[in-house]
């Protein structure tokens, strides 16, 4: 089977960790053990036997992932090691060689990846900048066929942080019923919004709505690899025989990290930090955009640790990204790897006076080139 280099991630890869400022990752600055846990909690990791996790993740943890799931239980639960898994399980349970897939673009490029890979036909929906990076219906309407096999979606979206609305959403389910289509909904950055209001989540909408979510991004606990999917139970069921064939089982010790993290005062505690950094940051980054009269534009993010920017001047994202990698050890995402030229993926996530170190090595950068 061939398959395509997944760009952003092998950049990403190649890179991230030999820069002096890293400004391409979506989440939210990681919490340390002693940041996210009390002594007594950390106490008891210590005694932890570090043996197999129950397979599908532990009772404790797929319990406190379906509590925020209304109408779920822990058999609709399965727990992955990071959401990168969730979809990979998710295209190789249900899709075919020659099943249709129509796939939300711009993305995060994986499940376009893997689809062809599997000989899928891939057929792309485009959010419209000049909608405020929303869908347009009544295009979308014109895609699904009777061969549309599943809908897949990210909401909030990566890159371009917008969100659905609730009446998009409802069209998107209504599209999925009347063609019996799977729907996938990939809420990776549920619960990083700025407004502090949580995102509607697509489970429960339909009865063939899955839903991934995890704990890397709104979370800030990409270390643990922690991710799930929310479904049906004979779904659910599916995937978890596939992942017997892939990784498993999670580790046990970010197993029960994770259980403690989604205790309901320590979920509020993380996210209104994590929603705090982000509005702080936002406001940085669109007071640095300004000062660069007429270079940059961008639609204000609606959720998610990015800012998906478009530049005003002849050269190719790919090529500037390398220039201020090289010249100013500092990365940003090219536009390219989302198949979007002159744009940039800029990460907002991070302690804010590295953010403003990292942006005035760009325009530092920027004054030899304009």
């Amino acid at each position: 089977m061939d398959i395509e280099i997944f760009d952003l991630e092998r950049t990403q890869s190649l890179w991230e960790n030999t820069v002096e400022y890293n400004l391409t990752e979506t989440g939210i600055h990681p919490f340390t053990l002693e940041e996210l846990l009390n002594n007594n909690e950390i106490e008891k990791l210590l005694s932890l036997r570090l043996g197999y996790c129950q397979t599908n993740g532990s009772i404790e943890l797929r319990e406190k992932i379906a509590a925020m799931y209304p109408g779920s239980d822990r058999d609709n639960i399965l727990v992955t090691n990071g959401s990168i898994e969730a979809n990979f399980l998710s295209v190789w349970s249900l899709l075919d060689e020659g099943d249709e897939l129509v796939l939300m673009l711009p993305n995060y490029m994986q499940i376009w990846g893997v689809a062809r890979a599997f000989k899928i036909n891939v057929k792309p929906f485009y959010l419209k900048e000049d909608l405020n990076w929303h869908p347009d219906i009544e295009e979308l309407k014109k895609l699904i066929t009777p061969k549309t096999k599943m809908i897949a979606v990210c909401n909030p979206n990566n890159p371009t942080g917008a969100v659905l609305s609730e009446k998009e959403m409802d069209e998107i389910v209504s599209m999925a019923e009347d063609a019996g289509a799977w729907l996938y909904a990939d809420e990776i950055y549920r619960g990083a919004e700025l407004s502090g209001k949580d995102t509607p989540s697509f489970y429960g909408k339909y009865e063939k709505a899955i839903v991934a979510g995890g704990l890397s991004k709104a979370y800030s606990l990409p270390g643990l690899r922690i991710g799930w999917l929310a479904g049906p139970e004979k779904f659910i069921s599916d995937a978890w025989s596939r992942k017997d064939y892939t990784t498993i089982a999670p580790g046990i010790l970010s197993d029960r990290i994770a259980a403690l993290s989604l205790v309901p005062e320590t979920r509020t505690k993380i996210l209104n930090r994590n929603r705090k950094i982000l509005r702080e940051n936002l406001s940085l980054v669109t007071e640095w955009a300004g000062t660069h009269k007429g270079l940059f534009r961008f639609i204000p993010p609606e959720a998610g640790g990015m800012v998906f920017m478009h530049y005003n001047f002849d050269m190719n994202s790919t090529e500037l990204s390398e220039q201020i990698r090289r010249e100013k050890g500092t990365f940003i995402v090219a536009g390219d790897c989302f198949g979007m030229d002159h744009r940039i993926r800029l990460g907002i996530g991070s302690e804010k006076i590295y953010l403003q170190e990292a942006l005035e090595r760009i325009s530092e950068f920027l004054k030899t080139v304009i």
